[in-house]
């Protein structure tokens, strides 16, 4: 099996390179995890391979905040330094530096 080492992190701002919009990682798979018919809902010519991390986001465009699934070949950094107003943002991370939010300290009884 080959190992591939992801190249964004969790907490990280990221854009989409075609699509407008960005957000947060908040988790990464090594590989493609969903299903078949939402991979199979993508434009063929435009369908990335599954082969490569896939990283859950926090995501935000214009319009409307929503949990996106990318690839990573289709992200890019956003080092704006512009805050992300995604509700779930503020919930699990805080503000770091340019580009990066860290995880909240979650404390259980």
């Amino acid at each position: 099996m080959k190992q591939r080492n992801a190249k964004f992190e969790i907490g990280q701002v990221v854009r989409h390179r075609i699509f407008p919009f960005r957000g947060v990682i908040f988790d990464v798979d090594p590989e493609y995890a969903n299903t078949e018919e939402w991979w199979n809902a993508i434009p063929q010519e435009i369908r990335p391979a599954k082969d490569q991390p896939f990283y859950h986001l926090f995501a935000e465009n214009d319009e409307t905040e929503y949990v996106a699934y990318v690839s990573e070949q289709n992200l890019v950094s956003d080092d704006s330094d512009r805050p992300i107003r995604h509700t779930q943002v503020d919930e699990l991370f805080e503000k770091a530096d340019a580009g990066h939010y860290k995880p909240k300290a979650i404390y259980r009884h």
